[in-house]
């Protein structure tokens, strides 16, 4: 009985952990702007609807939306048209490339973001 018992949780253990590798993660910029909490609400609203999306983090301050998915549920390209749905157009962008003073709080004076975006 006991080794059925390891058995059965070495199985959810592995199951658990192959799934994890399916994650994927994906940071968007969209136009138009976000530029307020309405904007944010309609976008996480929206793709929460998607199959597989687990996280969907925005951020005003960087502009930007950080999905992360089940890429064996959905695609880069099933998120794309969930932006579509809601008017929204998206370009993909590497997290690495962001400005530094953007990670400051939201309300944060964000001049040097701004010049930074700008170069």
């Amino acid at each position: 009985m006991k080794s059925f018992i390891t058995f059965i949780l070495l199985f959810v253990a592995t199951l658990t952990i192959s799934a994890k590798g399916n994650n994927k993660r994906v940071v968007y910029t969209t136009t138009p702007q976000m530029h307020c909490q309405g904007c944010e609400d309609k976008i996480q609203g929206n793709l929460r609807f998607v199959k597989g999306v687990k996280i969907i983090q925005t951020n005003r301050a960087q502009q930007t939306v950080t999905i992360t998915f089940d890429s064996t549920k959905c695609t880069t390209k099933d998120l794309e048209k969930a932006f579509k749905k809601i008017k929204y157009t998206v370009k993909e962008v590497d997290p690495n490339s962001l400005p530094s003073c953007c990670a400051a709080e939201e309300g944060a004076n964000h001049n040097e973001c701004e010049e930074q975006k700008k170069k």
